[in-house]
């Protein structure tokens, strides 16, 4: 028996040993360091085949037929936004999208339409955000009628019903008291105000008072001031006959009258509020920092924008200068970023930021505007020229991941006014951005000293103090006014 259990035991090790050799030896042969690996070119992108056509009324139509799954999916984009409302009505844009699909239409109550939509795994959702409103719908192919038609009731014929607005009003009070509960949401909210002013349609905030100035009609009437079909363009895509769905879209809508005296709105003129300074959010709840600084920025459309792009690359990213010096080698923070943010149609922003502990904020802010400095002075290497190249154009497939997401690429270009092989044109440039662009455009865009920071964080845990960044450091006082009790009555 004791012989028996010997010899098992040396099988067992002969096996043990056996199978280290074998992964040893299997380890040594196959594992290679990363920057080893030969991957193949990524596949090049092409767009599929689509239609677009002008229906009389004047309504923009995309058609893209995809049959591998069978589901339609559509979404109309309308010329409107919340910084066309009122400054004493801030909120009406947002609820005018929320409460045009919950409020129900004209001939189906909202749960009537819940029941309808839940029973074909179907939806159907509205939402009007800062640049442009959007209505939605996806189901099955076989429902597709069904769905499609209250797609189109909801667009043409919502009866913003009382009840449902009241119970979005109650959700927006209830948002409005939790808005100081994140201190990431300060920071990014009060940031843009020092950016472009608090009065700014592209920074204001919702407050109760503004809730409570907005009514049912103010809702009728935002929404007959834009959705009309020659200032709308639908795309729909899915697995349909192309030929059926122009039928389709036809009886739908080729009623729905224009209207002929309709205008592009005049878009608000922006201009930087802040050019520089420090100021401060005290959260004496806090253990650590939270800090933005940067600047107005551009837009999509700048010539500029590729090389700003791989600019990006260069401090962004677990190769990034940000991630190399300011948190591996300085070890100041928890997460650091920093970009050229464009926009479609306003500037943007430059931002850069992150968290650090409270005691090295100072350190953490000196060390930010250390890295902006030194991309405008010294030369881009050659191998963080082409990390950033890489990641960027490697990127570039994911634009195109499935046709809806490309057919939403398209409509966006239109609404916007731009070339609808924008994204093609930004590649090529993107391709042949050079050492010697980077750093010209970081001497053009960005500005190290005229910075705005903003410091979301404990006053008395942040050591040596913010007055050593600057003589006047300004606080900022986020008190949310009035009370929710006060602004319930409509």
């Amino acid at each position: 028996m004791r012989r028996l259990y010997s010899l098992l035991v040396c099988f067992v090790l002969v096996g043990l040993l056996c199978f280290g050799v074998y992964n040893t030896s299997w380890a040594a042969t196959a594992a290679k360091h990363y920057t080893e690996l030969q991957l193949p070119p990524l596949p090049q992108v092409k767009i599929p085949k689509y239609e677009r056509y002008v229906m009389k009324n004047g309504m923009v139509v995309y058609l893209m037929e995809d049959h591998e799954l069978p589901l339609v999916s559509g979404s109309a984009i309308v010329r409107t936004g919340d910084r066309f409302e009122p400054a004493d009505k801030v909120g009406l844009a947002g609820l005018t999208g929320v409460v045009m699909r919950s409020g129900g239409t004209t001939k189906h109550t909202p749960d009537q339409l819940n029941q309808i939509l839940e029973q074909r795994a179907a939806m159907v959702e509205t939402g009007i955000g800062e640049t442009a409103g959007n209505a939605s719908f996806q189901s099955l192919s076989e429902d597709l009628q069904t769905v499609f038609g209250l797609f189109g009731e909801v667009l043409r014929e919502p009866v913003f019903a009382q009840e449902k607005l009241d119970l979005a009003k109650t959700q927006l009070r209830g948002a409005i008291a939790r808005r100081n509960d994140d201190p990431d949401d300060i920071a990014s909210r009060e940031f843009q105000k020092l950016i472009y002013g608090k009065d700014s349609p592209y920074a204001r905030t919702q407050e109760y008072a503004t809730l409570k100035n907005i009514s049912r009609e103010d809702l009728i009437k935002f929404k007959q001031q834009s959705f009309y079909p020659n200032n709308m363009i639908l795309g729909i895509v899915g697995d349909f006959d192309s030929k059926k769905m122009r039928s389709l879209i036809q009886a739908q809508f080729a009623d729905w009258k224009p209207n002929p005296n309709l205008v592009k709105p005049q878009l608000p003129k922006v201009s930087e509020k802040k050019q520089s300074g420090v100021f401060f959010v005290n959260q004496p709840q806090l253990t650590q920092s939270n800090i933005l600084i940067g600047h107005l920025g551009g837009q999509f459309n700048s010539p500029d924008y590729p090389a700003l792009d791989v600019l990006n690359g260069v401090l962004n990213g677990f190769g990034g200068r940000l991630f190399n010096e300011v948190r591996s080698r300085q070890g100041l923070a928890y997460s650091v970023s920093g970009a050229w943010s464009p926009r479609y149609d306003y500037p943007g922003m430059f931002i850069a930021g992150g968290q650090t502990r409270s005691n090295a904020t100072v350190q953490f802010v000196r060390a930010l505007q250390q890295e902006i400095k030194r991309i405008q002075t010294q030369n881009v290497m050659p191998k963080e020229l082409a990390f950033a190249k890489d990641s960027t154009l490697n990127s570039f497939v994911f634009n195109f991941e499935d046709p809806g997401q490309t057919l939403s690429r398209l409509m966006r270009y239109e609404y916007y006014g731009y070339p609808s092989d924008f994204l093609f044109r930004y590649q090529k440039a993107v391709a042949a951005t050079t050492a010697a662009d980077v750093k010209r455009v970081a001497r053009k865009y960005l500005k190290p000293d005229n910075l705005v920071t903003l410091i979301v964080g404990n006053q008395s845990a942040i050591k040596p103090p913010l007055t050593q960044l600057a003589t006047q450091v300004t606080p900022i006082d986020v008190t949310i006014p009035g009370s929710p009790t006060q602004a319930t009555r409509n």
